[in-house]
Protein backbone atom coordinates (compact mmCIF):
# COMPACT_ATOMS: atom_id res chain seq x y z
CA UNK A 1 0.00 0.00 0.00
CA UNK A 2 1.48 3.44 -1.15
CA UNK A 3 1.27 6.58 0.93
CA UNK A 4 -1.40 8.75 0.25
CA UNK A 5 -0.22 11.69 -1.83
CA UNK A 6 -1.85 14.73 -3.34
CA UNK A 7 -4.36 14.82 -1.02
CA UNK A 8 -7.78 17.79 -1.12
CA UNK A 9 -10.01 18.96 1.70
CA UNK A 10 -13.14 19.83 0.23
CA UNK A 11 -14.70 22.74 1.45
CA UNK A 12 -17.89 21.43 2.74
CA UNK A 13 -15.99 19.59 4.86
CA UNK A 14 -17.65 16.45 3.66
CA UNK A 15 -14.70 14.61 2.04
CA UNK A 16 -10.75 13.93 1.31
CA UNK A 17 -9.68 13.08 -1.78
CA UNK A 18 -6.22 12.18 -2.44
CA UNK A 19 -4.50 9.24 -4.80
CA UNK A 20 -2.90 5.95 -3.53
CA UNK A 21 -0.93 3.99 -6.22
CA UNK A 22 -1.86 5.57 -8.94
CA UNK A 23 -5.87 5.48 -7.72
CA UNK A 24 -8.32 7.82 -6.91
CA UNK A 25 -9.63 7.42 -3.42
CA UNK A 26 -11.62 9.63 -0.72
CA UNK A 27 -12.56 9.50 2.77
CA UNK A 28 -16.13 10.46 3.29
CA UNK A 29 -15.68 12.29 6.99
CA UNK A 30 -19.57 11.27 8.05
CA UNK A 31 -18.78 8.05 8.45
CA UNK A 32 -14.97 8.01 7.95
CA UNK A 33 -14.78 5.14 5.41
CA UNK A 34 -12.19 5.27 2.82
CA UNK A 35 -13.71 4.34 -0.42
CA UNK A 36 -11.61 3.67 -3.97
CA UNK A 37 -13.07 5.84 -6.68
CA UNK A 38 -10.95 4.76 -9.74
CA UNK A 39 -8.96 2.21 -10.37
CA UNK A 40 -6.83 4.16 -12.41
CA UNK A 41 -3.85 4.88 -12.75
CA UNK A 42 -4.75 8.41 -12.71
CA UNK A 43 -1.79 10.80 -13.52
CA UNK A 44 -3.57 13.95 -12.71
CA UNK A 45 -6.92 14.87 -10.95
CA UNK A 46 -8.49 18.44 -9.72
CA UNK A 47 -11.59 18.84 -7.77
CA UNK A 48 -14.17 21.43 -7.51
CA UNK A 49 -14.88 23.50 -4.21
CA UNK A 50 -16.67 21.05 -2.25
CA UNK A 51 -14.81 18.38 -4.09
CA UNK A 52 -18.24 16.62 -5.19
CA UNK A 53 -16.90 16.60 -8.83
CA UNK A 54 -13.42 15.92 -9.91
CA UNK A 55 -11.73 15.99 -13.35
CA UNK A 56 -9.07 12.60 -14.01
CA UNK A 57 -6.64 12.95 -16.22
CA UNK A 58 -5.35 9.43 -17.83
CA UNK A 59 -3.09 8.62 -21.27
CA UNK A 60 -4.14 12.22 -21.91
CA UNK A 61 -7.89 11.29 -21.81
CA UNK A 62 -10.33 13.51 -19.35
CA UNK A 63 -12.76 11.92 -17.35
CA UNK A 64 -15.22 13.58 -14.90
CA UNK A 65 -15.86 11.74 -11.55
CA UNK A 66 -18.92 12.09 -9.12
CA UNK A 67 -17.68 12.31 -5.75
CA UNK A 68 -20.61 11.91 -3.85
CA UNK A 69 -22.35 9.09 -5.82
CA UNK A 70 -20.14 7.51 -7.47
CA UNK A 71 -19.59 6.97 -11.26
CA UNK A 72 -16.92 7.66 -13.55
CA UNK A 73 -17.72 9.05 -17.30
CA UNK A 74 -15.43 9.93 -20.06
CA UNK A 75 -15.68 12.97 -21.94
CA UNK A 76 -14.27 13.91 -25.22
CA UNK A 77 -12.38 16.61 -25.42
CA UNK A 78 -9.83 18.21 -28.81
CA UNK A 79 -6.96 16.49 -27.97
CA UNK A 80 -4.18 15.49 -25.57
CA UNK A 81 -5.23 16.67 -22.35
CA UNK A 82 -3.43 18.30 -19.24
CA UNK A 83 -4.20 20.27 -16.33
CA UNK A 84 -7.69 19.73 -15.91
CA UNK A 85 -9.90 21.65 -13.58
CA UNK A 86 -13.20 21.82 -12.36
CA UNK A 87 -14.95 24.92 -12.32
CA UNK A 88 -15.81 25.97 -8.21
CA UNK A 89 -19.10 24.96 -8.95
CA UNK A 90 -18.14 21.75 -10.52
CA UNK A 91 -20.51 22.87 -13.47
CA UNK A 92 -17.57 22.59 -16.66
CA UNK A 93 -14.38 21.30 -16.25
CA UNK A 94 -11.19 23.61 -18.15
CA UNK A 95 -8.00 22.02 -19.92
CA UNK A 96 -5.18 22.57 -21.82
CA UNK A 97 -3.99 20.80 -24.92
CA UNK A 98 -0.92 21.17 -26.40
CA UNK A 99 -0.37 20.70 -30.08
CA UNK A 100 2.94 21.92 -31.44
CA UNK A 101 3.88 23.05 -28.47
CA UNK A 102 1.68 25.89 -28.52
CA UNK A 103 -0.63 25.39 -25.90
CA UNK A 104 -4.53 26.60 -25.71
CA UNK A 105 -7.09 26.67 -23.11
CA UNK A 106 -10.43 24.92 -23.33
CA UNK A 107 -14.31 24.49 -21.40
CA UNK A 108 -16.58 21.66 -21.88
CA UNK A 109 -19.46 21.91 -19.61
CA UNK A 110 -23.31 21.83 -20.35
CA UNK A 111 -22.91 24.39 -23.17
CA UNK A 112 -20.79 21.97 -24.55
CA UNK A 113 -16.57 22.37 -25.88
CA UNK A 114 -15.17 25.59 -26.91
CA UNK A 115 -11.53 26.63 -27.07
CA UNK A 116 -10.94 29.86 -25.01
CA UNK A 117 -7.53 31.21 -25.77
CA UNK A 118 -5.70 29.35 -28.25
CA UNK A 119 -3.87 31.37 -31.30
CA UNK A 120 -4.67 30.95 -35.12
CA UNK A 121 -3.88 27.29 -36.25
CA UNK A 122 -3.40 26.39 -32.24
CA UNK A 123 0.75 27.11 -33.35
CA UNK A 124 0.90 30.44 -34.50
CA UNK A 125 4.87 31.85 -33.57
CA UNK A 126 5.92 35.06 -33.50
CA UNK A 127 9.48 35.96 -33.94
CA UNK A 128 10.13 32.18 -33.57
CA UNK A 129 8.84 32.08 -29.82
CA UNK A 130 5.70 29.51 -29.28
CA UNK A 131 2.85 31.57 -28.17
CA UNK A 132 0.59 29.34 -25.06
CA UNK A 133 -1.93 30.04 -23.22
CA UNK A 134 -3.04 28.24 -19.88
CA UNK A 135 0.87 27.80 -18.99
CA UNK A 136 3.05 28.86 -15.97
CA UNK A 137 5.52 30.72 -18.61
CA UNK A 138 9.39 31.10 -18.09
CA UNK A 139 10.73 31.77 -15.17
CA UNK A 140 7.71 30.65 -13.43
CA UNK A 141 8.84 27.73 -11.46
CA UNK A 142 11.72 29.91 -9.99
CA UNK A 143 8.99 31.55 -7.77
CA UNK A 144 7.28 28.38 -6.79
CA UNK A 145 3.84 29.11 -9.58
CA UNK A 146 3.14 26.30 -10.60
CA UNK A 147 -0.14 27.09 -12.60
CA UNK A 148 -0.96 29.52 -15.49
CA UNK A 149 -4.83 29.63 -15.06
CA UNK A 150 -7.38 30.13 -12.68
CA UNK A 151 -10.94 29.99 -12.16
CA UNK A 152 -12.92 32.75 -10.93
CA UNK A 153 -14.68 32.01 -7.33
CA UNK A 154 -18.14 31.76 -9.30
CA UNK A 155 -17.13 29.74 -12.48
CA UNK A 156 -17.86 32.03 -14.82
CA UNK A 157 -14.48 33.62 -16.18
CA UNK A 158 -10.74 32.30 -15.99
CA UNK A 159 -7.40 34.34 -15.25
CA UNK A 160 -4.93 33.16 -17.89
CA UNK A 161 -1.35 33.81 -18.87
CA UNK A 162 -0.33 34.33 -22.15
CA UNK A 163 3.55 33.48 -22.50
CA UNK A 164 5.01 34.53 -25.49
CA UNK A 165 8.56 36.81 -25.52
CA UNK A 166 7.10 38.14 -22.22
CA UNK A 167 4.31 36.57 -19.51
CA UNK A 168 0.74 38.55 -19.88
CA UNK A 169 -2.44 37.79 -17.76
CA UNK A 170 -6.06 37.90 -19.29
CA UNK A 171 -9.28 37.97 -17.91
CA UNK A 172 -11.96 35.60 -19.90
CA UNK A 173 -15.78 35.43 -19.94
CA UNK A 174 -17.20 31.70 -20.51
CA UNK A 175 -19.24 33.87 -23.17
CA UNK A 176 -16.37 34.85 -25.16
CA UNK A 177 -15.48 38.41 -23.50
CA UNK A 178 -12.34 38.82 -22.48
CA UNK A 179 -10.37 42.13 -21.11
CA UNK A 180 -6.35 42.23 -20.19
CA UNK A 181 -4.98 42.55 -16.89
CA UNK A 182 -2.86 45.78 -16.47
CA UNK A 183 0.44 46.59 -15.05
CA UNK A 184 3.80 48.12 -16.03
CA UNK A 185 4.78 44.88 -17.87
CA UNK A 186 8.18 46.59 -18.80
CA UNK A 187 9.19 47.51 -15.36
CA UNK A 188 7.74 44.69 -13.52
CA UNK A 189 8.14 41.24 -15.67
CA UNK A 190 8.52 38.37 -13.22
CA UNK A 191 4.63 37.68 -12.43
CA UNK A 192 5.65 35.83 -9.09
CA UNK A 193 2.23 34.89 -7.55
CA UNK A 194 -1.09 34.66 -8.81
CA UNK A 195 -4.38 34.11 -6.24
CA UNK A 196 -7.97 34.00 -6.71
CA UNK A 197 -10.21 32.63 -3.79
CA UNK A 198 -12.62 35.22 -2.59
CA UNK A 199 -12.45 38.46 -3.61
CA UNK A 200 -10.39 39.38 -6.97
CA UNK A 201 -7.58 38.12 -8.36
CA UNK A 202 -4.43 39.16 -6.12
CA UNK A 203 -1.02 38.95 -8.15
CA UNK A 204 2.55 39.80 -6.98
CA UNK A 205 4.94 41.30 -9.61
CA UNK A 206 8.48 41.72 -9.28
CA UNK A 207 10.76 44.13 -10.84
CA UNK A 208 13.57 42.46 -13.01
CA UNK A 209 16.38 42.00 -10.51
CA UNK A 210 13.40 41.47 -7.74
CA UNK A 211 14.75 44.05 -5.18
CA UNK A 212 11.31 45.25 -5.29
CA UNK A 213 8.00 43.94 -6.25
CA UNK A 214 4.35 45.00 -5.83
CA UNK A 215 0.86 43.45 -4.39
CA UNK A 216 -1.72 44.24 -6.85
CA UNK A 217 -5.21 43.33 -7.19
CA UNK A 218 -7.46 42.90 -10.29
CA UNK A 219 -11.04 44.80 -11.01
CA UNK A 220 -12.02 41.10 -12.73
CA UNK A 221 -14.40 43.67 -14.92
CA UNK A 222 -11.86 45.86 -16.28
CA UNK A 223 -8.28 44.19 -15.69
CA UNK A 224 -7.22 47.33 -14.14
CA UNK A 225 -5.17 47.04 -11.28
CA UNK A 226 -4.44 48.77 -7.60
CA UNK A 227 -1.76 48.51 -5.21
CA UNK A 228 -2.01 46.88 -2.00
CA UNK A 229 1.32 46.57 -1.01
CA UNK A 230 5.00 47.46 -2.20
CA UNK A 231 7.94 44.68 -0.97
CA UNK A 232 11.24 46.07 -1.00
CA UNK A 233 14.72 44.41 -0.43
CA UNK A 234 18.53 45.41 -1.31
CA UNK A 235 19.49 41.96 -2.24
CA UNK A 236 16.02 40.47 -3.36
CA UNK A 237 12.29 40.40 -2.65
CA UNK A 238 11.08 36.57 -1.47
CA UNK A 239 7.38 35.96 -1.70
CA UNK A 240 5.92 33.37 0.90
CA UNK A 241 3.92 30.78 -1.23
CA UNK A 242 0.58 30.98 0.01
CA UNK A 243 -0.07 34.72 -0.11
CA UNK A 244 -1.30 37.36 -1.21
CA UNK A 245 -4.72 36.21 0.01
CA UNK A 246 -8.17 38.26 0.67
CA UNK A 247 -9.27 37.35 4.31
CA UNK A 248 -12.49 36.38 4.83
CA UNK A 249 -13.11 40.62 6.98
CA UNK A 250 -11.76 41.59 3.56
CA UNK A 251 -8.37 42.35 4.54
CA UNK A 252 -5.08 41.32 2.30
CA UNK A 253 -2.57 38.90 3.66
CA UNK A 254 1.17 39.68 2.50
CA UNK A 255 4.17 37.95 3.67
CA UNK A 256 6.96 40.05 3.83
CA UNK A 257 9.80 40.41 6.07
CA UNK A 258 10.85 42.35 9.65
CA UNK A 259 14.74 43.52 9.63
CA UNK A 260 14.88 46.64 11.98
CA UNK A 261 14.55 46.71 15.75
CA UNK A 262 16.83 43.62 15.49
CA UNK A 263 14.30 41.39 14.12
CA UNK A 264 15.04 39.44 11.20
CA UNK A 265 12.18 37.29 10.53
CA UNK A 266 9.70 36.35 7.39
CA UNK A 267 6.33 37.37 8.78
CA UNK A 268 3.14 37.90 7.53
CA UNK A 269 1.36 41.29 7.35
CA UNK A 270 -2.70 41.82 7.10
CA UNK A 271 -3.38 45.35 5.61
CA UNK A 272 0.28 46.63 6.94
CA UNK A 273 -0.12 44.37 11.08
CA UNK A 274 2.03 42.44 12.15
CA UNK A 275 0.45 38.71 12.65
CA UNK A 276 3.40 36.65 13.41
CA UNK A 277 5.65 37.36 16.47
CA UNK A 278 9.83 37.94 14.83
CA UNK A 279 10.80 34.21 15.90
CA UNK A 280 8.55 32.29 13.18
CA UNK A 281 10.01 31.57 9.96
CA UNK A 282 7.16 31.38 8.29
CA UNK A 283 8.04 28.93 5.11
CA UNK A 284 4.04 28.99 3.60
CA UNK A 285 0.79 29.71 4.44
CA UNK A 286 -1.26 26.67 3.64
CA UNK A 287 -4.87 28.00 4.65
CA UNK A 288 -7.59 29.26 6.97
CA UNK A 289 -9.53 26.93 9.19
CA UNK A 290 -12.12 29.04 11.62
CA UNK A 291 -11.66 29.89 15.07
CA UNK A 292 -13.56 27.56 17.83
CA UNK A 293 -14.63 30.61 19.41
CA UNK A 294 -16.89 31.45 16.06
CA UNK A 295 -15.27 34.56 15.37
CA UNK A 296 -16.90 35.71 11.93
CA UNK A 297 -14.27 37.23 9.11
CA UNK A 298 -10.87 36.45 11.11
CA UNK A 299 -10.45 32.78 10.76
CA UNK A 300 -6.50 31.10 12.05
CA UNK A 301 -4.28 31.17 9.47
CA UNK A 302 -2.39 27.43 9.01
CA UNK A 303 1.54 28.11 8.24
CA UNK A 304 4.13 25.90 7.84
CA UNK A 305 7.05 27.43 9.14
CA UNK A 306 9.81 27.09 12.04
CA UNK A 307 10.17 28.32 15.32
CA UNK A 308 13.19 28.55 17.17
CA UNK A 309 14.92 25.58 15.45
CA UNK A 310 15.64 26.10 11.41
CA UNK A 311 16.22 21.98 11.28
CA UNK A 312 12.69 21.60 12.84
CA UNK A 313 9.01 21.92 10.40
CA UNK A 314 6.26 22.67 11.87
CA UNK A 315 2.88 23.46 11.62
CA UNK A 316 1.33 26.19 13.48
CA UNK A 317 -2.21 27.79 14.10
CA UNK A 318 -1.69 31.88 14.05
CA UNK A 319 -4.98 34.35 15.15
CA UNK A 320 -5.40 36.18 12.19
CA UNK A 321 -7.65 38.99 14.16
CA UNK A 322 -5.04 40.72 16.47
CA UNK A 323 -5.53 41.08 20.42
CA UNK A 324 -4.22 43.34 22.96
CA UNK A 325 -1.79 40.84 24.02
CA UNK A 326 0.31 40.83 19.95
CA UNK A 327 0.53 37.89 17.54
CA UNK A 328 -1.20 34.28 18.74
CA UNK A 329 0.79 31.28 17.64
CA UNK A 330 -0.10 27.45 18.86
CA UNK A 331 2.20 24.58 17.46
CA UNK A 332 -0.11 21.90 15.76
CA UNK A 333 2.14 19.05 14.98
CA UNK A 334 5.60 18.22 13.33
CA UNK A 335 6.66 17.61 9.40
CA UNK A 336 8.11 14.73 8.80
CA UNK A 337 9.13 12.79 5.53
CA UNK A 338 7.34 14.91 2.30
CA UNK A 339 4.58 15.35 4.59
CA UNK A 340 2.19 17.94 3.02
CA UNK A 341 -0.39 20.16 4.57
CA UNK A 342 -3.55 20.87 3.19
CA UNK A 343 -6.68 23.37 4.33
CA UNK A 344 -10.47 22.59 3.38
CA UNK A 345 -13.25 24.20 5.44
CA UNK A 346 -12.97 23.23 8.56
CA UNK A 347 -10.51 20.33 7.32
CA UNK A 348 -6.74 20.15 8.23
CA UNK A 349 -5.26 17.49 6.33
CA UNK A 350 -0.90 16.53 7.30
CA UNK A 351 0.46 13.79 5.74
CA UNK A 352 -2.03 11.21 6.41
CA UNK A 353 -3.34 12.94 9.14
CA UNK A 354 -7.13 14.34 8.87
CA UNK A 355 -8.27 16.76 12.11
CA UNK A 356 -12.30 17.50 11.15
CA UNK A 357 -13.23 19.88 14.32
CA UNK A 358 -12.39 17.40 17.58
CA UNK A 359 -11.94 14.59 15.70
CA UNK A 360 -8.87 13.06 14.24
CA UNK A 361 -8.57 10.15 11.38
CA UNK A 362 -5.46 8.59 10.01
CA UNK A 363 -5.70 7.48 6.28
CA UNK A 364 -4.43 4.37 5.95
CA UNK A 365 -0.42 4.19 4.91
CA UNK A 366 2.35 1.96 4.73
CA UNK A 367 4.08 1.31 8.26
CA UNK A 368 7.04 3.85 8.94
CA UNK A 369 10.79 2.81 7.76
CA UNK A 370 12.49 2.11 11.08
CA UNK A 371 14.26 4.28 12.30
CA UNK A 372 17.56 4.93 11.30
CA UNK A 373 20.12 4.15 14.01
CA UNK A 374 22.73 6.05 15.05
CA UNK A 375 21.19 9.32 13.49
CA UNK A 376 23.23 12.49 13.02
CA UNK A 377 24.49 14.85 15.28
CA UNK A 378 23.04 17.93 14.68
CA UNK A 379 24.35 21.42 16.35
CA UNK A 380 25.38 24.88 15.24
CA UNK A 381 28.58 25.85 14.59
CA UNK A 382 31.03 28.86 14.31
CA UNK A 383 29.79 32.55 15.53
CA UNK A 384 27.09 32.20 12.41
CA UNK A 385 25.74 29.65 14.18
CA UNK A 386 25.75 27.19 10.61
CA UNK A 387 23.23 24.31 11.22
CA UNK A 388 25.29 21.21 11.15
CA UNK A 389 25.09 17.54 10.95
CA UNK A 390 27.52 14.44 11.55
CA UNK A 391 26.12 10.89 10.82
CA UNK A 392 28.52 8.17 11.77
CA UNK A 393 28.60 4.50 10.12
CA UNK A 394 26.55 2.41 11.98
CA UNK A 395 29.02 0.60 15.00
CA UNK A 396 31.68 2.89 14.29
CA UNK A 397 33.98 2.49 17.66
CA UNK A 398 35.30 6.27 18.96
CA UNK A 399 38.82 6.78 18.27
CA UNK A 400 38.99 5.14 14.90
CA UNK A 401 39.95 8.31 12.59
CA UNK A 402 37.01 8.35 8.78
CA UNK A 403 37.36 10.04 6.02
CA UNK A 404 34.38 13.25 5.79
CA UNK A 405 32.03 13.61 2.61
CA UNK A 406 30.53 16.62 2.88
CA UNK A 407 27.22 16.60 1.17
CA UNK A 408 26.13 20.09 -0.99
CA UNK A 409 22.94 18.56 -1.86
CA UNK A 410 21.00 20.59 -4.59
CA UNK A 411 23.14 23.70 -3.63
CA UNK A 412 22.04 26.38 -2.02
CA UNK A 413 17.88 26.99 -1.13
CA UNK A 414 17.16 23.63 0.51
CA UNK A 415 17.87 22.44 3.95
CA UNK A 416 19.83 19.93 4.63
CA UNK A 417 19.91 19.86 8.15
CA UNK A 418 17.01 18.14 9.09
CA UNK A 419 15.56 16.89 12.82
CA UNK A 420 13.36 14.28 10.71
CA UNK A 421 14.97 10.86 10.66
CA UNK A 422 13.64 10.26 7.01
CA UNK A 423 15.81 12.98 5.66
CA UNK A 424 19.13 11.41 6.56
CA UNK A 425 17.97 7.83 4.29
CA UNK A 426 20.37 8.55 1.57
CA UNK A 427 23.11 9.81 3.06
CA UNK A 428 22.85 6.61 5.72
CA UNK A 429 24.04 4.35 2.85
CA UNK A 430 27.22 6.86 2.34
CA UNK A 431 27.79 6.84 6.09
CA UNK A 432 27.98 2.64 6.34
CA UNK A 433 30.27 2.57 3.43
CA UNK A 434 32.97 4.54 6.10
CA UNK A 435 32.49 7.75 5.54
CA UNK A 436 31.64 10.42 8.64
CA UNK A 437 28.89 12.42 6.95
CA UNK A 438 28.70 16.23 7.11
CA UNK A 439 26.12 18.17 5.95
CA UNK A 440 26.29 22.25 6.46
CA UNK A 441 23.52 24.42 5.73
CA UNK A 442 25.81 27.83 4.75
CA UNK A 443 24.70 31.06 4.41
CA UNK A 444 22.36 31.22 1.24
CA UNK A 445 19.89 28.44 3.29
CA UNK A 446 16.78 29.06 3.90
CA UNK A 447 15.12 28.29 7.34
CA UNK A 448 17.23 30.88 9.29
CA UNK A 449 16.61 34.12 8.64
CA UNK A 450 16.31 36.63 5.68
CA UNK A 451 19.74 37.97 6.24
CA UNK A 452 21.27 34.51 6.51
CA UNK A 453 19.95 33.52 3.10
CA UNK A 454 20.66 36.56 1.32
CA UNK A 455 24.46 36.97 2.66
CA UNK A 456 25.28 35.20 -0.57
CA UNK A 457 24.53 37.63 -2.90
CA UNK A 458 26.86 38.69 -5.36
CA UNK A 459 29.29 36.34 -3.97
CA UNK A 460 27.72 32.81 -3.48
CA UNK A 461 30.98 30.91 -4.17
CA UNK A 462 32.65 32.80 -1.59
CA UNK A 463 30.25 32.51 0.78
CA UNK A 464 29.58 29.44 0.41
CA UNK A 465 32.83 27.55 0.57
CA UNK A 466 34.11 29.83 3.78
CA UNK A 467 31.33 28.33 5.59
CA UNK A 468 31.64 25.21 4.82
CA UNK A 469 35.64 25.00 5.69
CA UNK A 470 34.77 27.29 8.86
CA UNK A 471 31.88 24.52 10.12
CA UNK A 472 34.29 21.79 9.26
CA UNK A 473 37.16 23.11 11.26
CA UNK A 474 35.04 23.71 13.95
CA UNK A 475 33.61 20.16 14.03
CA UNK A 476 36.91 18.88 13.94
CA UNK A 477 37.14 20.24 17.59
CA UNK A 478 33.95 18.43 18.76
CA UNK A 479 34.13 15.63 16.82
CA UNK A 480 37.99 14.41 16.80
CA UNK A 481 37.48 11.43 14.60
CA UNK A 482 36.91 13.80 11.63
CA UNK A 483 39.85 13.15 9.37
CA UNK A 484 40.14 16.57 7.56
CA UNK A 485 42.63 15.06 5.50
CA UNK A 486 40.44 13.26 3.39
CA UNK A 487 37.84 15.13 2.74
CA UNK A 488 35.52 14.68 -0.41
CA UNK A 489 32.30 16.96 -1.53
CA UNK A 490 29.47 15.46 -3.00
CA UNK A 491 26.55 17.42 -4.73
CA UNK A 492 23.84 17.34 -7.89
CA UNK A 493 22.52 20.89 -9.49
CA UNK A 494 23.58 23.63 -7.91
CA UNK A 495 25.21 21.47 -5.30
CA UNK A 496 27.37 19.88 -8.15
CA UNK A 497 28.60 22.95 -9.01
CA UNK A 498 29.60 24.17 -5.14
CA UNK A 499 30.75 20.64 -4.72
CA UNK A 500 33.32 21.33 -7.90
CA UNK A 501 34.14 24.58 -7.11
CA UNK A 502 35.10 23.27 -3.12
CA UNK A 503 37.87 21.54 -4.76
CA UNK A 504 38.96 24.11 -7.65
CA UNK A 505 38.56 27.18 -4.97
CA UNK A 506 39.51 25.26 -1.79
CA UNK A 507 41.75 22.02 -2.82
CA UNK A 508 43.48 22.38 0.59
CA UNK A 509 40.45 21.16 2.22
CA UNK A 510 38.67 19.30 -0.27
CA UNK A 511 40.34 16.32 -1.77
CA UNK A 512 37.98 14.75 -4.50
CA UNK A 513 34.59 15.82 -5.49
CA UNK A 514 31.67 14.35 -7.61
CA UNK A 515 29.27 16.46 -9.44
CA UNK A 516 26.12 15.46 -10.81
CA UNK A 517 24.77 17.72 -13.41
CA UNK A 518 26.22 20.74 -12.12
CA UNK A 519 25.90 24.37 -13.58
CA UNK A 520 29.21 24.63 -16.06
CA UNK A 521 28.20 27.91 -17.19
CA UNK A 522 25.73 30.88 -15.22
CA UNK A 523 24.55 31.76 -18.40
CA UNK A 524 22.66 28.21 -18.93
CA UNK A 525 20.82 29.26 -15.35
CA UNK A 526 17.24 30.48 -15.52
CA UNK A 527 17.74 34.15 -15.45
CA UNK A 528 15.70 34.81 -12.52
CA UNK A 529 17.78 32.60 -10.40
CA UNK A 530 21.08 34.00 -11.96
CA UNK A 531 20.23 37.50 -11.25
CA UNK A 532 18.58 36.72 -7.96
CA UNK A 533 22.05 35.49 -6.34
CA UNK A 534 24.74 36.80 -8.84
CA UNK A 535 22.92 40.46 -10.35
CA UNK A 536 22.24 41.96 -13.42
CA UNK A 537 24.31 39.89 -16.23
CA UNK A 538 24.93 43.02 -18.26
CA UNK A 539 26.54 44.72 -15.57
CA UNK A 540 28.20 42.41 -13.64
CA UNK A 541 30.33 39.78 -16.08
CA UNK A 542 33.30 39.67 -13.11
CA UNK A 543 30.52 37.95 -10.99
CA UNK A 544 30.02 35.87 -13.51
CA UNK A 545 33.18 34.80 -14.59
CA UNK A 546 33.79 34.18 -10.76
CA UNK A 547 31.31 32.09 -10.43
CA UNK A 548 31.64 30.08 -13.76
CA UNK A 549 33.59 26.35 -13.39
CA UNK A 550 35.68 26.90 -16.61
CA UNK A 551 37.40 30.13 -15.43
CA UNK A 552 37.84 28.24 -12.01
CA UNK A 553 40.40 25.87 -13.37
CA UNK A 554 40.78 22.15 -14.28
CA UNK A 555 41.36 19.34 -12.00
CA UNK A 556 41.32 15.81 -12.75
CA UNK A 557 39.62 15.30 -8.63
CA UNK A 558 36.40 16.64 -9.83
CA UNK A 559 34.13 13.90 -11.90
CA UNK A 560 31.56 15.54 -13.60
CA UNK A 561 28.64 13.79 -14.05
CA UNK A 562 25.70 14.43 -16.55
CA UNK A 563 28.19 17.50 -18.18
CA UNK A 564 31.46 17.72 -20.21
CA UNK A 565 34.12 20.12 -19.72
CA UNK A 566 37.43 20.35 -21.20
CA UNK A 567 39.87 19.11 -18.31
CA UNK A 568 37.64 17.21 -16.07
CA UNK A 569 37.00 13.37 -16.01
CA UNK A 570 33.37 12.98 -17.07
CA UNK A 571 30.46 10.25 -16.97
CA UNK A 572 27.14 10.31 -18.25
CA UNK A 573 25.91 8.34 -15.76
CA UNK A 574 27.53 6.92 -12.38
CA UNK A 575 26.71 3.32 -9.90
CA UNK A 576 27.30 4.43 -6.70
CA UNK A 577 29.71 1.91 -6.50
CA UNK A 578 31.70 4.00 -9.16
CA UNK A 579 31.21 7.02 -7.09
CA UNK A 580 32.77 5.47 -3.83
CA UNK A 581 35.67 4.29 -5.75
CA UNK A 582 36.33 7.79 -7.36
CA UNK A 583 36.02 9.21 -3.81
CA UNK A 584 38.61 6.65 -2.01
CA UNK A 585 40.94 6.71 -4.97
Amino acid sequence: MEYPYAVTAGADSARVVFLRSSELWLLDLADAVERRVDGGPVDAYAVDRDARVAALVRGGELFRADLRDGGVTRVPTSGPVHDARPDPRGLSIGYLTDPGGAASLHVTGPAGEQLLAGEPGNAWREHGGTIAWGVPGAGAEEFGRTRGWWWSPDGRQILAVRSARTVSLHLLDLDGGWVDVHWDRETYPHLAQVRWIGGGPLITVLRRMQQHGLVLSIDPRTGETQVHAELADARWVEPIPGTPRHLPDGRVLVGGELAHDGFDARCLFADGSLLTPPGLYVRRVAGTLPRADGTAGSPDLIVEGSMGDPSVRQVFRVRSSLSGGGPEVQQITVLTGNDQVQVGGDVLVVGNRVWHGSREFTLRAPAPAPVLSPGPILERVTDRRLPTGVLYPAGHVPGTPLPVLVTMGSGPGWQQVLADPSAWASRRRWADSGFAVVSIDSRGTPGVAPSFEKAVHRRLADVVLADQVDALRTLRGKHPDLDLGRVSVHGEGLGGWLAAMAVLKRPEVFRRAVAHQPVVDWAEVPAAVAERYLGDRSDASDVYAHHGLAEAGVSEDVLLVGAELPGFPSRRALTFEEELTFLNG
